[in-house]
């Protein structure tokens, strides 16, 4: 058998290989359902630390789905070696947020033209004062076309990218100090991945996006079932796929 590439995350099984665009979800079954419903004659390419990855066709294009996990030095391993060992030019991560929006509600679209971030991502770069991480205008361009073709209820604007998921606040009355202060600024909604994934793509000249369905209200407390994040953000699904179908020509 010939020897394909392999990183220590990433090993392909076979000649097939990475499409052009990947999806990149957290949740592995997430990353299976989206391989297994919309993309034909799904293969597996990658299943090191059960974090499989699948390569079929969506009308056409050879496309990739796999997981990364949460965070932002999953992300960051994850893209880096795509963008650097597998040839892939565009992820798009398909991921879930938390709005802090009054009018942004749970299974509303997220398009994050750019990631706020209390990460120490940046400093690994050596670069002056802040960087401020954004999508790919292209991108970003035809999944607003995309959520209007498929009717999606969708807004663009910034994202926050934080490190910490359980923040402790407890006991303390100026805990969501911060979460107000994003509020205020316009910051759509709270994620934990697409900061490190733009920095990402900067640094190695690719074209990265991310597509968030809203899966909870960090304000109003309500939320998703897990379930419902792995199958129910189908539309999602869909907007990304569109735009990994038009960004094949590009």
């Amino acid at each position: 058998m010939a020897d394909f590439p392999a990183t220590p995350h990433i090993n392909v099984l076979n000649e097939i290989g990475f499409g052009k665009t990947v999806l990149l979800p957290g949740d592995p079954l997430r990353a299976k359902f989206i391989a297994e419903n919309f993309l034909e004659n799904p293969v597996l390419v990658n299943n090191v630390r059960g974090v499989n990855g699948y390569t079929g066709y969506y009308k056409g294009v050879k496309v990739s789905v796999m997981a990364t996990g949460m965070g932002m030095p999953a992300m960051g391993i994850y893209s880096h070696e795509l963008f650097t060992r597998f040839g892939v030019e565009n992820i798009i991560r398909v991921g879930s947020a938390g709005s802090i929006q009054e009018h942004i509600n749970l299974y509303d679209i997220v398009l994050g033209q750019g990631a706020c971030t209390d990460s120490n991502w940046a400093v690994q770069f050596h670069l002056p004062g802040t960087f401020a991480p954004i999508a790919d205008f292209t991108m970003l361009c035809e999944a607003v076309k995309a959520c209007e073709n498929h009717k999606a209820t969708y807004h663009v604007g910034n994202i926050n990218s934080s490190d910490v998921f359980y923040g402790d606040h407890e006991g303390v009355p100026e805990g969501l100090d911060s979460v107000y202060g994003l509020k205020k600024m316009g910051v759509m909604a709270l994620e934990m991945e697409a900061a490190a994934l733009y920095m990402n793509a900067a640094r190695y000249g690719k074209r990265a996006l991310c597509i968030c369905t809203i899966s909870d209200h960090v304000l109003k407390g309500v939320e998703t079932t897990a379930a419902e994040r792995q199958t129910a953000f189908t539309k999602m699904m869909e907007v990304a796929l569109d735009v990994a179908v038009a960004m094949d020509k590009k």
